[in-house]
């Protein structure tokens, strides 16, 4: 009886699952929106993009950065300041700081549209142009010195679409399909995106991580052995690394090293 009730109760309102996917289905249509804007733009404008977007984010948040800096710098100018006042000072940071997470979730989701579709256009072209090429930047030359995928010739960089994971030559010859999409922005939600086998769940991780790395804060992806960890932080990373962003994998280094703390 019970367990018919409960069916009926479902078919009537509908499953959380059912309720969260019309939550999120609306944003696959302004991410494709964002991703035809950016298929006229050469390699370097969609790299600029990159930059427009985090000076955007940067700008929601540049008043209550100032208070907290400001509060902060009061501390560390006035090193025999009395202990209760600087209890006082650490309480207006510590409530700074919360409504400050509350406002980089409200712009990164108001971003979230323009950064997944930085991140699909971005694949698209190493799948399908095999190659990206832009004015040489000094990240670019750092990462031509250590990784073979990136050359560079005069004043150009060369992003090629194979390099090393884990050890063998890949080549990248993905884009995020719809349904990655919604699996990106289920878990930039903090929920969790269940996916079968074959759905690309490698691939949806790149979505959040980009858009959240746009914060400045650096971004933490959790998988479920080392071996996949080391595999999946070299597979992705040229997504990231073309964009300007720094990828390591902690698992690759010591215990207690300033490596794996540079990692972190």
């Amino acid at each position: 009886m019970l367990d018919f009730f409960g069916k009926t109760v479902a078919k009537l309102f509908g499953s959380k699952a059912e309720k969260d996917l019309k939550d999120v289905v609306p944003y696959v249509a302004l991410i494709n929106a964002e991703y035809a804007k950016l298929t006229g733009l050469t390699d370097d404008q969609l790299r600029q993009r990159t930059q427009e977007v985090r000076q955007q984010i940067d700008g929601k948040l540049a008043g209550i950065d100032g208070q907290i800096a400001s509060l902060q710098g009061q501390i560390d100018s006035q090193p025999q300041l009395d202990v209760a006042k600087k209890e006082q000072i650490f309480d207006q940071i510590d409530v700074l700081e919360k409504q400050r997470n509350k406002d980089l979730e409200a712009a990164l989701n108001d971003a979230l549209p323009q950064a997944f579709a930085i991140v699909k256009e971005t694949a698209r072209r190493y799948a399908q142009n095999g190659q990206l090429v832009v004015t040489a930047t000094d990240a670019d030359l750092d990462i031509a010195r250590t990784k073979g995928n990136v050359t560079i010739q005069g004043d150009k960089a060369t992003w090629s679409n194979k390099w090393l994971a884990a050890g063998a030559e890949i080549t990248w010859d993905m884009v995020h399909y719809d349904v990655q999409l919604i699996g990106g922005v289920v878990l930039h939600q903090g929920k969790i995106a269940e996916m079968a086998t074959g759905e690309g769940k490698t691939l949806v991780s790149t979505l959040p991580a980009f858009l959240n790395a746009l914060g400045g804060r650096g971004v933490h992806l959790v998988t479920v052995n080392d071996y996949l960890a080391k595999r999946d932080s070299e597979w992705n990373a040229p997504l990231f690394e073309f964009h300007g962003l720094t990828v390591d994998c902690i698992d690759k280094h010591q215990p207690n090293t300033d490596a794996r703390r540079n990692a972190y």
